[in-house]
Parts: structure tokens; sequence; C-alpha cells
């Protein structure tokens, strides 16, 4: 591009409309003229700002943060755009990278060069100076109106999240209260058929004690049942465990766990072995705590349901840790029935319940400030651990 078409073209570019011809043609007599393949980086981010461009032909993109994973795209410039201007007035460094995305033809003025127009021609410094700060000012008033959109299209965006996490909810609690249903009519129904079949013997068995006493003692264990299913929900419903610290033995509460499977060690040919190693009194929340061990030596009974075993009930102290182990010789669990164990309602025995005894466990036992583990072999058992803390 020769002198005279440089002139014309710079007449047309904003930047300089301010200028007259005379001072028009002394920037253009001070550009130089270049090309770059599409591709090519005229400048990076941090680099030394010494030169303005304007685009003659083709089109440049300005990039921030170019070479990380994900870059911003600030702008494309075409024809008649400019950029860099910034390098005519302070010596700071690139602010963003910008690469040519056709093939360009640019002009661009140096630093000194401007600087030694300015010096001869005040009227350029000011011509500049005002095409600088409408820019600024124009680019302000644009981050401020995207920035309003922006907020706009968030809020209406958060309104929107609100309102999809809010029927989320609902759904989920509508799901939660009808597996809720469904397990209290289940398992509620089972004992009180059983509890209705006893009271029916009772009545023909009144003239005979001992059968009398073999369906109290049935029906008794029902209404337990019964009483700890109810405990169940209502843990779980509250969402949190409220305890009632007292003193007791860990030796006492196997026995009472022991005792409150029985019925079901009996049906099952299991035999119990108690070992309360350690036996001090302790400050735990007594009946939380029997019904964890419950919980873990029920399910125990029902993993040897199919062929017998023994069911071990231990404690013992582990530095200003009690610990009790539940464990039991049956089938053993699988890695994947491991994964989801304190689930709540999920069951893999088959054998009936709530699907929140383990979750009911990890509750009492996080509560006292414990921790609970399981360790677990197929074809050879299975060990529930609960360690509490010691209180004095």
């Amino acid at each position: 591009m020769n002198i005279h078409d440089s002139f014309d073209f710079l007449r047309r570019v904003y930047f300089f409309k301010d200028l007259k011809d005379e001072e028009i043609r002394l920037v253009a007599l001070s550009c130089t003229e270049e090309e770059h393949a599409a591709g090519d980086i005229l400048f990076v981010e941090g680099s030394t700002a010494n030169r303005f461009y304007i685009v003659i032909e083709g089109r440049v993109e300005v990039w921030k943060n170019y070479y990380d994973p994900k870059p911003d795209l600030l702008a494309i410039h075409g024809p008649g755009h400019f950029f860099g201007e910034m390098a005519l007035v302070d010596e700071l460094p690139r602010s963003a990278t910008v690469v040519a995305k056709d093939q360009v033809k640019l002009l661009y003025l140096g630093r000194e060069d401007f600087r030694r127009l300015i010096r001869e021609r005040s009227s350029i410094a000011l011509s500049v100076m005002t095409a600088i700060s409408f820019m600024v000012r124009s680019s302000n008033e644009l981050y401020v109106d995207d920035l309003r959109k922006r907020n706009a299209e968030l809020e209406e965006a958060y309104a929107e999240l609100e309102q999809a996490q809010a029927e989320r909810l609902r759904s989920e609690r509508l799901s939660t209260l009808g597996k809720f249903s469904s397990l209290i009519l289940h398992d509620i129904r089972n004992p009180l058929s059983i509890l209705k079949g006893q009271i029916q013997l009772m009545s023909i068995h009144l003239e005979e004690p001992e059968k009398l006493k073999v369906n109290i003692r049935a029906s008794i264990s029902e209404v337990e049942r019964l009483e700890r299913l109810a405990s169940e929900f209502l843990d779980y419903s509250r969402g949190e465990i409220r305890l009632d610290m007292a003193i007791a033995r860990p030796s006492e509460l196997l026995a009472k766990a022991a005792d409150r499977v029985s019925e079901r060690m009996r049906r099952n040919s299991i035999k119990s072995q108690l070992d309360p190693a350690y036996d001090e009194p302790v400050i735990l929340d007594a009946e939380r705590i029997l019904r964890a061990l419950q919980n873990v030596a029920d399910n125990a009974c029902k993993a040897m349901s199919s062929a017998g075993g023994i069911l071990t009930l231990r404690s013992q102290r582990d530095d200003e840790l009690l610990v009790f182990e539940v464990a039991d010789t049956g089938e053993g669990m699988s890695e994947e029935v491991l994964a989801h164990v304190f689930e709540p309602f999920y069951s893999a025995s088959g054998l009936g319940g709530t699907g929140l005894g383990m979750l009911i466990v990890k509750n009492i036992v996080e509560a006292h400030g414990g921790t609970v583990r399981l360790r677990s072999e197929r074809g050879k058992g299975t060990s529930v651990i609960l360690a509490l803390p010691l209180r004095a």
C-alpha cells in the first residue's frame, strides 16, 4: 500500500476522525505495513507493548488467557478496526493475546514514532487522547450493560434453579413418603398377624399353662419387634439422635442384645458366644446402643438363616475407645452390598425389615462420636465393629 492509499484508508478510520488531512499524511508516513498468515500470533499477553495496529484486510482475534485450557475470546476485529492503542500512551505489558484469524494485512504505528509526531503536532495527541477516552467510556458502558444483562440472566437462572430444586425436593419427599408408607404397612402387618394368631391360640390354651406361656413369650417378642420398628421410623423421620446418657456395663448390653435375638437364633439353629473382654462401667445411651447391637445381631442371624452358625458378641478396649464387635459365620457380603449397606431402605437379605437398620446403627454410633466399620468375606461371614469414645 503506497502513501496515497494509506492516507485514504486512515481517513476512514474512526481513531483519526478529528485529524486534519495534513496530520493524517504525517501519520501515514510513520506507519508500516505487514502481513500475517492465519493462525499467526501477533503478540502475547504480558509482552512489551510498543505498537498500535490497524486492520486493512482480514480479521484478528483478541484472547484473554490464550494458553489456558479454557481461554476467553474478547473480540474479533476486521478491516478499519484498530487494537493495541494503549501502547501509544502507557508502557504497561500487553493485556491480551492477538491471533490472526485469516490472512491479514495490517498497518502499525510504533510508540516512538507516535511520540515524535505529538512532539511536532500537539493536535495529534489531543485527537488521539479524545478517541481513546471515548473508547474507554464506550467500553465501560458496554461492560456495565453486559454486566446488567448477565445479572438478569443469573437471577432468572437462579429462580429457575430454586423452582427446580423445590420440585425435586417435593418429588423426593413424596417418593420417601411412599417408601415409608409401604415399609410401615408391610413391616407392621407381619407382627400384627402373628400377634393375632398368638392371641387366638391363647384363647384356645386358656386351660393349658405351658402352651399359654409359649404364646405369651411369642406375643411379647412381636410387641418388642413393633416397638423397635416404631423407634427406627421415629429416629429416621427426626433426622437426628437425642442421646440419654447413663452408666452401663458392656456385658449387660451384650447379654440383652443376644437375648433379644434369641428366638431367631433358636429357629435358625444359631449358637451365641459372649466375650465381654472389657466390662468396666461406661457412659452412653444404653437403650440406643442396645438397639444398635440388636440391629447388627439381627442382620447376622439373617445371614446365617440357611445353615445355622455362630453369633459372637464381644467388647474390648482399644486405647480410649470402647469397641463392640458383632461377628457371624454366615454368607458374607459382596462389595456391591457393602457399598450400599448404610443407605436408607436398602436390604439385601430378602427376609424383611425396614431397610433402615444399619443406617440407624450408624446414626446412633456417630451421635456418640464413634465410627462403624465392616469386614466381610463371601462364604466366611461378617464382622461389624462399633467404636465409641470412652467418657470419664
